[in-house]
């Protein structure tokens, strides 16, 4: 019987096939945004999290804050100092690498080329602490970042831009008004999490940046790597006492600094990726509704147009159960081929979003197989009214329908 149903429903979908297509839109529109945007969203969030731990193993990040608000506040923010950055090299332990570290934009130029980027001033732990990997040259030596050296370490981008393929090492660059050798070429890290190229960047010794480039002694930046992942909460909580102290923030005062872990900010970012993946989601799914109703619209149009078939069906003998079967799998079969359809869609679309935008192609079985199932619950759902009313029509009635 149950074949029989399926035969039926197919040859009346072939029947009435452009009505059956526009019937099936909504199902395929629901089902293919849904899973675009799950996918788009998990690739995002795979993406972010990459891209967060290029900046560097069991990393901590402090940066100085505003140090008061609202009426009589100054509001400005009060920079670190190399006296902060000594008390945390002398006092903390665990610790794989501590580097200060100020930017600044500046127009780079070379020859007749020239590009807009940022020169960050820090020391050689710098590389350390962020994972950076020499492709050519070296690091700053103490003497460099003692004597504050006119010497800089370039990243790819800057490379490529300026150099091609030629050797920088031993050139000179102009960094607005000042000019330094390059010793170092740095290997390349792509695109951050916030969309910055990482590459487009030079690298000066701390004190030549203050004094040539940016003109103060302000620290903008602490980076500090942590030996092994166990120990983050603990120099964290070291570095904070050691900054209050060196600060002299009072035992109620709020702290004029942040110290960031990481991972921290890795999970607040992937929250807030499945957040609006989720909301997106949820936008996307009322088309599913609305494919729905499109369905019993259509299945109660076509109870109307048959209703002398159905006439003749119960009158030689149709059992109620037979009628209802015959439509209810009508309206599954146009749910699930929409959900097929759509699931197909969706993955075409996420994959070439994910092209895109770079960002990886990341499947969820699970929410494929929960899409066309939930197809089918809509044909069941759906499909039933239309299909009870077709088979509680009365067979003389039904006959004398024109």
């Amino acid at each position: 019987m149950l074949w029989e149903a399926i035969k039926l429903a197919n040859q009346s979908v072939r029947r009435n096939a452009l009505r059956s297509i526009l019937t099936l839109l909504g199902i395929v529109i629901g089902v293919g945004a849904v899973i675009a945007m799950v996918t788009i969203g998990n690739g995002t969030t795979q993406k972010v999290t990459a891209d967060l731990s290029k900046l560097g193993s069991n990393m901590l990040i402090a940066r100085p804050e505003r140090e008061t608000f609202g009426p009589g506040g100054s509001g400005e923010v009060r920079s670190f100092t190399e006296r902060d950055v000594s008390a945390l090299r002398d006092n903390l332990t665990q610790v794989r690498a501590l580097a200060p570290s100020s930017t600044k934009s500046v127009r780079i130029v070379y020859g007749a080329d020239n590009v807009d980027s940022t020169v960050t001033g820090t020391d050689s732990e710098f590389f350390v602490a962020q994972d950076w990997t020499f492709e050519s040259g070296r690091p700053f030596s103490d003497g460099d970042i003692r004597s504050g050296s006119s010497v800089c370490v370039i990243g790819q981008t800057i490379k490529t831009d300026l150099f091609g393929q030629a050797d920088p090492l031993g050139q000179r660059l102009r960094l607005g008004n000042v000019s330094c050798e390059v010793i170092g070429a740095v290997e390349g890290k792509g695109q951050s999490a916030f969309g910055t190229d990482q590459d487009s960047v030079v690298f000066m010794p701390l004190r030549a940046f203050q004094r040539r480039i940016a003109g103060s002694q302000r620290i903008a930046t602490i980076y500090i790597s942590v030996a092994s992942a166990d120990a983050v909460d603990a120099v964290k909580s070291s570095t904070e006492d050691i900054l209050r102290e060196q600060r002299r923030v009072g035992a109620n005062e709020e702290d004029d600094f942040s110290v960031r872990d990481m991972s921290q900010i890795v999970s607040t970012l992937s929250s807030t990726t499945t957040l609006m993946t989720g909301l997106l989601s949820a936008v996307a799914a009322v088309s599913l509704l609305v494919g729905g109703i499109g369905i019993m619209n259509i299945m109660l149009v076509s109870v109307t147009e048959r209703t002398r078939e159905i006439g003749i069906r119960l009158a030689v003998g149709a059992l109620e159960i037979q009628v209802l079967t015959q439509f209810l799998v009508e309206a599954i079969v146009l749910a699930v081929f929409g959900g097929i359809i759509g699931i197909v869609l969706g993955l075409s679309l996420a994959g070439w979003a994910a092209y895109a935008m770079a960002i990886p192609f990341t499947t969820n079985p699970s929410i494929i197989a929960l899409a066309f199932v939930f197809s089918g619950l809509i044909g069941v759902v759906f499909g039933y009214f239309p299909a009870r009313r077709a088979a509680r029509l009365d067979p003389i009635e039904a006959l004398r329908h024109e």
